[in-house]
Parts: structure tokens; sequence; C-alpha cells
């Protein structure tokens, strides 16, 4: 069996898929911060972090994530040793696997789909987000990657900026935490044997398939600008491209997206 660190008087877990160290937790800072610890201190590819609860957990751009105990709450140690500037793919990556877990846990669940670049929704409303952070070598590779995911599962935050949801609040009552990990792992091991041995174009292709707004206006709000557009795809690094209303395209590598004309 897998191995698993002991939990403090929580249910027990059920059997990993193979090749996960699962170290389990009641609560923590940021699963994030502690896998980051860890995969300095040398922790192994396929290590993952899972917590019920985080006093400090962190979003993109340094934000803070509500982590009320009753979610999922995990951060999985990669060593893909690719080219630093691949290791942004594993944000896809994730993503999907993320998608197909809920899909798999959660079959009634309506308007599943995913938005650029580290959402998961459903019904356009923000049901999971996700985490990458990275740290290269001399060589311009990889050391490791530490992606978290927040899954909601039974609570959501309130008056956030992009409205959000929870799979109790979309009608699917009782997931259990340690399920949906279960199938998250198994998930996200196909995708990364499929991405290692095939690239980013089939994860590419697959993430525009379940992409929400493909062909539809959107506004990306950058660090200095908020710019209108149309929602085109993604480019073949992951990088988002913006119609724009006067012609041609822009292409996107970070910022915050809101469907429609803002």
């Amino acid at each position: 069996m897998t191995p698993v660190e002991p939990r403090d008087a929580l249910d027990p877990s059920p059997a990993w898929p193979p090749g996960w160290t699962v170290i389990a937790r009641q609560a923590v800072g940021s699963t994030n911060d502690e896998a980051r610890t860890l995969a300095v201190g040398g922790a192994a590819d396929r290590t993952i972090v899972w917590a019920d609860e985080q006093t400090g957990g962190r979003g993109r751009r340094g934000r803070a994530w509500a982590s009320p105990p009753g979610n999922l709450y995990c951060s999985a140690i990669l060593r893909p040793d690719c080219a630093l500037a691949a290791a942004a793919e594993l944000g896809f990556v994730v993503a999907l696997a993320v998608a197909e877990a809920v899909a798999r846990i959660a079959p009634g669940l309506a308007g599943l789909g995913l938005k650029w670049p580290n959402d998961v929704l459903a019904g356009k409303r923000k049901l999971a987000g996700i985490l990458l952070e990275s740290s290269g070598r001399a060589d311009g590779r990889t050391d490791w990657v530490v992606v978290g995911c927040g899954v909601n599962l039974a609570s959501h935050p309130r008056g956030a900026e992009y409205p959000a949801t929870d799979l109790a609040n979309e009608g699917i009552v009782g997931v259990k935490a340690a399920d949906l990990l279960c199938a998250y792992l198994e998930a996200l091991g196909g995708w990364l044997a499929r991405w290692r041995r095939d690239g980013f174009p089939p994860v590419r292709g697959a993430w525009l398939d379940r992409a929400v707004g493909l062909g539809e206006a959107m506004t990306v709000r950058l660090d200095r600008e908020t710019v209108p557009g149309r929602f085109v795809g993604l480019d073949e690094h992951g990088a988002l491209r913006l119609g724009l209303a006067e012609g041609g395209e822009r292409r996107i590598t970070a910022g915050d997206v809101f469907m429609g004309d803002g």
C-alpha cells in the first residue's frame, strides 16, 4: 500500500493509487508551504500534503484562500525534470485531473468546465482553484514543482470577486475529501504519464474541450491595464489568445479573467 502518515482522530483513508506518498494533516498553515519545504528538503516525486483545514491558505498572487474544514486541500510535489519554462504546463495537467476526478465523484454535477488559467467551474462559478510554484536548477531544468489545489465540497467563500460555489451548494452532498483525493491522484497519474509521453498538445486539446466561454467575450485584468476581447484559445505554451476588437490577437501569460464584457 502507498505510505500514509498518521492523522489525528480522522476517518480512515482509502487505499491510494500506487506510486503516491500521502502526508495527511488535520490542519496546516498552507499545504503549498508545507510541500515546498519538503521539496527543498529532497522529498520524492509524487509526495502529497493533504489537510482538512488551512489556517493560512494562499491563492494566486498571494491572495488569501478561505480554507475551513470540510473541503479538499492538497499540494503535490512533482519532479518532472523538464525545462523550467515547460513547468507551467502542469497547471493545465492538474486542472484536467481535478475536473475528471470531480466528474467521477459527482456525475450529476452540471456545468463542469475550466477557466484560464487555473480554475475549475461549476455553472460558471468557481468550484476549485490551482496554485503552481516551481524551482529550477542551474542547468535550466526544473528541480521541483508544487501544485496545490483546493476543491469546495461543503462550503465556499462569500463575497468573492469571482462568484464561487461548492458541491453541496450544487446539490451534490456528502462527498468525502478522501474519496475525491483518491480519484484526483488516479487521474493526475494518467495525465502526467500522457504529458511526459506526448507533450503539451494533447493536454491543450483536452483542456480546450472543457474550456468555458471559448469564442465568447471576456475581460482580462493585468497589473496595469484591463483588456477586453474574445477568448480565441491557447497558444502552444498555454498562453491565453485574446482576440481584440480592433483586430489581431494578444497573447497573455498572466492575468485575471472575467467572462463577458466585464
